[in-house]
């Protein structure tokens, strides 16, 4: 220890040694927060290029094109990322209208749309083919426990709602879409689900059953 400081006494050595630690923390570069996204500078470009496939607000005029209203950002914000190329590298989900369409935004952009998609309201849908409610309902509440097919339930949750930043919202989805998904990823040709979990749940199931589990989400609130 210094001379100097040697002989002072403790507590004014205290306050000294708590006055340079302070001097060395606020000499440090301050550590820059993630963004976020926006929702207020999202609405106009959403509203304008996503309106034509997903509607204004995010409620898809066209059962072919998913809702993306009330979806969780982190996943959407994913989904996006998943669209876009990296480099030379192909893009991890493949659509021929979505990796042209989000190949021009930034990932500012993509959290600014996440943001607004997420904050507007999914309007309701509902379950048409009540021959198949009940099939349905057994499915995603307790799955099959004959051929290790697991209930939607334990990761979409009991109404669909799913949980942030882990598995989408589903409830309220359009029946065609999520039929189409479930055999997508049954075939592989969507692969962007993380270890293989919806592919190894699809691959169990039949075309009966998926129709019907997807008609029933169709239906949840």
């Amino acid at each position: 220890m210094p001379r100097t400081l040697r002989f002072l006494p403790r507590s004014i050595l205290s306050l000294a040694t708590l006055a340079l630690t302070f001097t060395v923390q606020a000499a440090e570069p301050a550590k820059p927060t993630a963004y976020q996204g926006d929702a207020a500078r999202g609405q106009p470009i959403a509203a304008t290029v996503c309106a034509a496939c997903h509607g204004p607000d995010g409620n898809s005029p066209l059962s072919a094109n998913p809702k993306l209203a009330g979806q969780h950002a982190a996943y959407l914000l994913k989904q996006m990322q998943n669209f876009k190329a990296n480099g030379a590298a192909a893009p991890e989900r493949v659509s021929a209208i979505m990796n042209g369409m989000i190949a021009a935004f930034t990932e500012e952009q993509m959290k600014d749309f996440a943001a607004y998609f997420a904050a507007q309201k999914q309007t309701g849908g509902e379950a048409k083919n009540r021959a198949t409610v009940e099939l349905g309902q057994k499915l995603y509440r307790a799955g099959d426990a004959s051929k290790g097919l697991p209930a939607c339930a334990g990761c979409h949750g009991p109404t669909g709602a799913g949980l942030p930043a882990q598995y989408p919202r589903i409830a309220g989805q359009f029946t065609e879409y999520t039929e189409a998904q479930l055999k997508t990823f049954r075939t592989s040709e969507r692969a962007n689900d993380p270890n293989k979990m919806m592919r190894m749940i699809a691959v169990k199931m039949t075309d009966a059953e998926i129709s019907a589990v997807a008609d029933y989400i169709a239906g949840l609130h």
